[in-house]
């Protein structure tokens, strides 16, 4: 019996690692799956299809793109295995650290950082901090935005104020440019904004940058970062890591860059994060 329970268990053994095998081998022929939201990359269709083309050139595999409105489904894709990657923001990866890994940490201005900027209309001279602005209809990107939503609201905690109700009014504009815009038509008295967004706007649209003004600036955090899921095939990861390093030694990855107003990637490390994860820790999420 002892003998028989032994082969059993050898022959269970030797299925699972042939089931392991052959799920491992299918991913491996797949698509490399990237996910992507208008909350950070927005208006940039013809950007995407030229990068996506790049990468497959340069991995020599198809790369599908797939885009959501908010950050929150994107990451429930990565968290489920419908994505292999994913640009989004510091915010939930801290969240969902323990079930995803740092792919790449874009670097902008030479350093993989950024601020949240607090902007106000142009014709608002007053306006110095967020605690200025009881009463106001005030607009944020994402609920799962670190610059675009906790920065504020860990602010006005952090003055001793209940974000639930010190506006008048709060909206969701689903994208960074649009906080600018609902900004600058005054459809929003103030909002909170990627500061990197709002730079580079103000480099290709400054007619609508130049419609506000930023009131404060955040100290630096971590880019918004593009991780993988912490399951994936580890030769998938090394490969797609390995590109997006790359980009800068390229002509074509250069030029892709520029237009995303980036010096390149950097492997980055959860380091970067730890002012996000010390504001959840401290103010708590809602």
């Amino acid at each position: 019996m002892r003998v028989l329970l032994n082969t059993i268990a050898v022959l269970l053994a030797a299925l699972a690692l042939a089931v392991s095998g052959v799920a491992e081998s299918r991913e491996s022929a797949g698509p490399y799956r990237v996910g992507l939201t208008p909350v950070f990359l927005d208006n940039q269709t013809s950007f995407l299809r030229d990068w996506e083309e790049y990468l497959e050139r340069h991995l020599d595999h198809p790369v599908d793109f797939l885009q959501r409105q908010t950050y929150r489904e994107i990451t429930e894709l990565l968290l489920t295995g419908q994505l292999d990657a994913a640009w989004i923001c510091g915010y939930p990866f801290v969240r969902h650290r323990d079930a995803l890994r740092l792919l790449a940490v874009p670097l902008f201005e030479g350093e993989p950082l950024y601020r949240s900027y607090l902007i106000v209309p142009a014709a608002d001279v007053e306006t110095r901090s967020v605690a200025d602005l009881k009463g106001r209809v005030f607009a944020y990107s994402d609920p799962d935005s670190n610059s675009g939503f906790l920065v504020p609201r860990v602010e006005l905690r952090r003055q001793g104020y209940d974000p639930r109700r010190f506006f008048a009014r709060t909206f969701f504009t689903w994208s960074h440019r649009d906080v600018v815009s609902a900004v600058a038509d005054g459809v929003a008295q103030a909002g909170a904004v990627d500061g990197y967004v709002w730079e580079t706007l103000s480099h290709t649209h400054p007619e609508l940058t130049g419609a506000t003004r930023v009131a404060w600036t955040s100290q630096p955090f971590g880019f918004p970062p593009l991780v993988a899921r912490a399951d994936l095939d580890r030769e998938r990861f090394r490969r797609l890591q390995g590109v997006l390093l790359e980009m800068p030694a390229d002509p074509e990855g250069r030029r892709l860059l520029q237009r995303l107003n980036l010096d390149g990637f950097s492997p980055g490390e959860e380091g970067l994060f730890a002012g996000i994860a010390a504001a959840m820790d401290r103010f708590g999420e809602e």
